[in-house]
């Protein structure tokens, strides 16, 4: 069975954007960005919601020659990355990406159990579609030095208690990690 993870950057206030949907503030220094595509490398599928896909879309592809070497390796990555984009209102995807249209938990339910590697979710509305149904085995938080007052939240209100166990940090100079298992 694939290991779900979902993971995000998060302000101290618990949003994952600003109120203008803005992620300008997540920036990550160097050794950051290369914890992410060393840990990127190891996935096997991206899931995407559309908001972040698109938000995904209109920059990784796009990346210019005389970006860092680290932005054009993650750029790279991306865009060869298989991807699963879940949205109602999309007509088309691109960069190795499927769309699916419906019943993402049923979806999500067949792609754990279509394998033994890992896949991460990304966009907190397709997540927490996922929350209830016991579909996220691993949380993984970069805790950023900043208080936004208010954006999208990285949890949902849920219905019950969602029990999580600490199983890793790391200190970043730009992010703490917190790195939880599902009980």
């Amino acid at each position: 069975m694939r290991k779900l993870i979902y993971e995000f950057t998060v302000s101290l206030d618990g949003y994952i954007n600003d109120r203008d949907g803005g992620i300008d503030w997540t920036d990550p220094d160097e050794e950051l960005h290369q914890f992410h595509n060393d840990r990127y490398r190891e996935i096997e599928i991206s899931l995407h919601g559309r908001r972040l896909y698109e938000l995904m879309a209109q920059h990784w592809p796009h990346v210019p020659e005389d970006a860092s070497q680290i932005e054009r390796e993650f750029s790279r990555l991306w865009t060869d990355k298989p991807k699963v984009v879940f949205s109602r209102t999309l007509s088309e995807v691109h960069w190795n990406s499927t769309l699916v249209s419906d019943n993402a938990v049923e979806e999500v339910g067949r792609l754990k159990a279509g394998g033994d590697g890992v896949m991460e979710v990304g966009g907190a509305s397709l997540a927490a579609s996922l929350m209830s149904y016991g579909l996220i085995d691993e949380y993984l938080l970069f805790l950023a030095p900043v208080v936004l007052g208010g954006g999208t939240p990285l949890f949902p209100p849920l219905d019950q208690r969602l029990k999580l166990r600490l199983v890793e940090t790391r200190h970043f100079n730009t992010a703490m990690m917190l790195r939880y298992a599902a009980d």
